[in-house]
């Protein structure tokens, strides 16, 4: 039993100081690759939030859609790439959590639920009349620990930060 403790501490002791390094990058990476795609798509595609702008809220809902999709778009394009670099983590995954609750709340929040049991069938990837709030909420979800904790030490911000301290 001694043997296997001492083994477990080893191994604890090798991973503390890599997760600085390891833990919040595959969330940096991938995060930034969902964004950098659905912002492309804004980009290269037409704009067709005029048919949910009333469902946006406040006060999104009274900004004419052509900003609304001009900073939706470069909101996940800058954020996406300043997420993959680690550069102002915090900031942006906090805008990106903004950009995911309006557009949960304008394109994948159901048009009408009346139980909790109704509103839980839009947690799903594809909209069946209940709406499909599963992909955003798991990306505010997987933006949190971005904004509490940074991007971690591979990262701009963590040389920015031994530059200027």
């Amino acid at each position: 039993m001694d043997k296997l403790n001492q083994l477990k501490n080893q191994v604890i002791d090798i991973l503390n100081p890599m997760s600085d390094y390891l833990a919040l990058l595959p969330i940096r990476l991938l995060m930034a690759y969902e964004f950098w795609t659905a912002g492309m798509t804004k980009f290269n595609g037409t704009n067709w939030f005029e048919r949910f702008q009333d469902n946006f809220i406040f006060p999104f809902n009274y900004v004419p859609v052509e900003i609304s999709w001009f900073m939706a778009t470069w909101a996940e394009l800058i954020g996406a790439l300043c997420l993959f670099f680690g550069l102002f983590t915090r900031f942006w995954a906090f805008s990106l959590v903004i950009v995911s609750i309006v557009a949960i709340s304008g394109v994948h929040w159901p048009d009408d639920w009346s139980s909790l049991s109704e509103l839980w069938k839009g947690y799903a990837i594809t909209d069946k009349g209940f709406g499909n709030y599963r992909v955003p909420l798991l990306f505010i979800a997987m933006l949190f620990p971005l904004i509490f904790s940074g991007a971690g030490k591979i990262s701009l911000d963590n040389i920015l930060a031994k530059k200027f301290s």
